[in-house]
């Protein structure tokens, strides 16, 4: 059975610091990605790794502050997030993809975890 599953969310003051992870189970994927959620919002993108070679990307709205890595041999994904602020309150979601992916959309990505709440507080 493939799962993603989340872990690491939480309450933090603007400025702090949270870490996210993403175990996935049953199978390996290309492209491992996060996204989130805020209240009443659309799903957006935040950041996606590629398994075989680790290369990055973030949307502008993260760059500097949060970092994605990944440990092959514990299967998981990682998400640090420093210098938080009120507006990063969302769900974060752990996406995947079978297929090496380039895309910020939510679409093309196959697999989804439950989502781990991160709230921001002033």
């Amino acid at each position: 059975q493939v799962q993603l599953v989340e872990s690491g969310g939480g309450l933090v003051q603007a400025g702090g610091s949270l870490r996210l992870s993403c175990v996935a189970s049953g199978r390996t994927f290309s492209t491992y990605a996060w996204f989130r959620q805020a209240p009443g919002k659309e799903r957006d993108f935040v950041t996606r790794v590629s398994w075989s070679t680790g290369s990055t990307y973030y949307a502008d709205s993260v760059k500097g502050r949060f970092t994605i890595s990944r440990d092959n041999a514990k299967n998981t994904v990682y998400l640090q997030m420093s210098a938080l602020k009120p507006e990063d309150t969302a769900v974060y979601y752990c996406a995947a993809s079978i297929t090496v992916q380039y895309s910020t959309a939510a679409d093309y990505y196959n697999f989804w975890g439950q989502g781990t709440r991160v709230t921001v507080s002033s």
